[in-house]
């Protein structure tokens, strides 16, 4: 099934099954059907045939932008990068390539033709909105990839060129960088014109339920769940305590109205109390850092703590980058 959009700065479905209004590039229909593209055993499209004149367009970026759930198991945020195809005079072919774990949400206008879609990364890369008619072959470093893998972004550009020439006969004649989780491929997108996108594959259908949400949203669902509650002052203090009573005194003069200096505490901004079994949300990086403190008797969690701090009372260790510097 089709459904059109209309490019009005963003873009609102003219379809009347769907009345919602939807952001910028951000065309999500209703159907949730599962994955269909494998790891392909060749490097190349089996059942492909190309015309005498077509484009090959390359486009991507580092990550697209963050979405509030995961899409592989590797511990890294998802993003998405939706992809508006503009190529009335030409048919194209595609290479689209992210590092990070990204689904690429795929439109283009009435008048374009997709001959087929090479999509690669790192991590796991995924196409929605694409018609099922249309190949698609994905190579990733996670896949294993007969193709290996690239990323598309100005300073990475080497591979493009003989990939493009092994797979489709011809080198990238444009790239373009996507921005803030967008790109538009090909001509410019004049206000009025109409993008069709499919439901077929939907942006939702690669959610991974088996994963935690990402990142601040990750760690309130947890406090919701009760696995996970924020951590106070006193929490602060027992950890100092416990180091305190457990280690060799230093040989240290009191001071007055304090007495002996005692270990410092944790910072608690942004900081949890380990409660039951737990898996820490992908994306625990820079400012989404946190800092958790794990009670004896409670299980270590697992998954990846990123940048964060974790201050475990069944060892009176602190593990993580941040650990000197609090």
């Amino acid at each position: 099934m089709r459904i059109v959009f209309g490019l009005l700065i963003t873009f609102a479905v003219i379809s009347h099954s769907l009345a919602t209004e939807l952001k910028q590039f951000d065309f999500q229909p209703d159907a949730t059907p599962a994955e269909t593209t494998d790891s392909p055993s060749v490097c190349a499209f089996s059942d492909l045939t190309l015309p005498d004149d077509f484009a090959v367009f390359a486009a991507g970026a580092y990550s697209g932008r963050k979405i509030s759930y995961q899409i592989d198991q590797s511990g890294h945020e998802g993003t998405q990068i939706d992809v508006a195809v503009n190529s009335p005079d030409k048919p194209v072919v595609l290479m689209l390539g992210a590092y990070e774990p990204t689904i690429w949400n795929i439109g283009w206008s009435e008048r374009t033709h997709i001959l087929a879609v090479l999509v690669s990364g790192y991590h796991r890369q995924v196409v929605a909105g694409l018609e099922s008619g249309v190949p698609l072959l994905a190579s990733t470093q996670n896949n294993r990839g007969p193709c290996g893998y690239f990323y598309v972004k100005p300073d990475n550009l080497a591979p493009l060129n003989p990939l493009a020439k092994r797979v489709f006969g011809q080198p990238v004649d444009m790239v373009f960088p996507a921005q803030n989780g967008t790109v538009v491929i090909g001509d410019p997108i004049d206000q009025g014109t109409t993008l069709v996108t499919s439901d077929e594959v939907t942006p939702e259908s690669f959610r991974d339920e088996s994963a935690p949400i990402a990142g601040q949203a990750g760690l309130q669902d947890a406090v919701n769940k009760g696995l996970l509650r924020r951590a106070t002052e006193s929490d602060a203090s027992a950890w100092s305590d416990a180091v305190f009573q457990n280690s060799p005194q230093p040989d240290l003069p009191p001071i007055a109205g304090q007495g002996v200096p005692r270990p410092p505490k944790p910072p608690i901004i942004n900081a949890y109390v380990v409660l039951k079994d737990f898996v820490y949300p992908a994306g625990l990086y820079g400012a989404n850092s946190a800092t958790f403190l794990i009670p004896e008797g409670v299980r270590r969690p697992e998954g990846n703590p990123g940048h964060s701090a974790v201050y475990d009372f069944n060892t009176l260790s602190c593990t993580g980058p941040l650990c000197n510097t609090r």
